[in-house]
C-alpha cells in the first residue's frame, strides 16, 4: 500500500453544518457558530478515525471569482452568495486548522476541487495515494491506481473502477459525460435533452465527448433511443459541450505553496485556545482538540 494523504473537500462540510446545526449557536461577539461547530466535530471524527499522517483542508473562497466565471459568467450563477454570517465562519474553521497544524488552501480563482487535484498531482509525484474525502461526483474524475473517492457522511469508498458502477462512465471520461449532460448543480448547460444514460450511453460507444463529434454522422444508426434527434442537438449545441467539459474539467496546475506540507506541523496551542475561547467552543471538543494538539507534538 502507498503511503497517503486525505484531501478534505471542507467546503461540503461546512456548508452541511450551516443547514444542520442550530443556529442559536453563538461566538463570544454574538455573531452565528454552528457551522463552525459542526465542521470541527467533523474534522476531529475524521482526525481520530483515520490518525493520517498527511492532509490538507481545501476551502473554496468565493463562488463568482474563479477562472470559469471568465469563461461562462453564468457558473454557478443559480447559488446563493453566501452570507456574511457563513463566510465568517468559513475564516474560522480554517484559523481552527491553521492553528492545529493542518495545512489549508483557498485561492479566489481556483476552486476547492482545484486545489485538490493539484495537490494530488503533486503527491502523486512524491509516491503517494490519494484519499478525496466528499461526495461530489465531479472529483471522481481524479481517481487513478490506487486513489479513492470517500462519501464520509454515508461512510461509502470506492475507487477508479467504482466511478463506472456509480456513474456508468470510466473516471476519465466525468469531464466528457457532464459536457453532456450538463450539471445543473454548477450551473453547466450541457447539451439540451441529453440526459444521463444518454450521455453514458454515448460514451460507452464512442469512448469520448472528441470522438463523438468527429463522427457524428454515425449516431443516426445507433441502437440508442432517439439517436438521430440526439445528433441534431449535439449538431447544434457542440460549442455548449465543449465549454461545458472545459468547465467541469478539474484543473490540476493551481499555483501551491512550495514545498506544499502534506505532514500536520506543530500545533499553536496558544491560538487554539484563544480560537476556543472566541467560537465557544465546548469543554469536550476543547478536549478533543487538546488531545490531538498533544498527539502531533509527541
Amino acid at each position: 500500500m502507498h503511503a497517503t494523504v486525505h484531501l478534505v473537500d471542507s467546503s461540503l462540510y461546512v456548508f452541511r453544518a450551516w443547514h444542520s446545526y442550530p443556529d442559536d449557536v453563538r461566538d463570544a461577539d454574538g455573531h452565528p457558530a454552528n457551522a463552525l461547530h459542526g465542521f470541527i466535530r467533523f474534522a476531529l471524527d475524521l482526525l481520530e478515525r483515520e490518525q493520517p499522517e498527511r492532509i490538507v483542508f481545501a476551502f473554496d473562497e468565493s463562488l463568482d471569482s474563479s477562472f470559469r466565471n471568465e469563461r461562462y459568467p453564468a457558473y454557478k450563477a443559480n447559488r446563493e452568495p453566501a452570507p456574511t454570517e457563513l463566510k465568517r465562519q468559513f475564516a474560522g474553521c480554517r484559523a481552527l486548522l491553521d492553528s492545529l497544524g493542518i495545512t489549508t488552501l483557498a485561492d479566489p480563482r481556483f476552486e476547492a476541487d482545484d486545489l485538490i487535484g493539484s495537490v494530488l498531482k503533486q503527491a502523486r509525484g512524491l509516491g503517494v495515494r490519494g484519499i478525496i474525502v466528499s461526495a461530489d461526483k465531479d472529483l471522481s474524475q481524479l481517481l487513478q491506481g490506487e486513489d479513492e473517492q470517500w462519501d464520509y457522511a454515508r461512510q461509502m469508498r470506492w475507487n477508479s473502477a467504482g466511478v463506472l458502477e456509480r456513474y456508468g462512465v470510466h473516471a476519465h471520461q466525468i469531464a466528457d459525460y457532464l459536457g453532456l449532460a450538463g450539471d445543473a448543480v454548477d450551473n453547466i448547460p450541457g447539451v439540451p435533452g441529453i440526459g444521463n444514460k444518454t450521455a453514458a450511453a454515448l460514451l460507452a460507444h464512442f469512448g469520448s465527448l472528441d470522438t463523438l463529434l468527429q463522427r457524428l454522422d454515425e449516431l443516426p444508426f445507433l441502437r440508442i433511443r432517439g439517436a438521430a434527434s440526439h445528433a441534431r442537438r449535439i449538431a447544434e449545441h457542440r460549442d455548449t459541450a465543449l465549454l461545458s467539459r472545459e468547465l467541469a474539467t478539474i484543473c490540476c496546475d493551481a499555483d501551491l505553496p512550495q514545498p506544499l506540507p502534506l505532514h500536520p506541523a506543530a500545533p499553536d496551542d496558544s491560538r487554539l485556545q484563544e480560537l476556543c475561547e472566541q467560537f465557544r467552543i465546548g469543554p469536550m471538543t476543547r478536549r478533543r482538540l487538546a488531545q490531538w494538539s498533544q498527539a502531533l507534538t509527541r
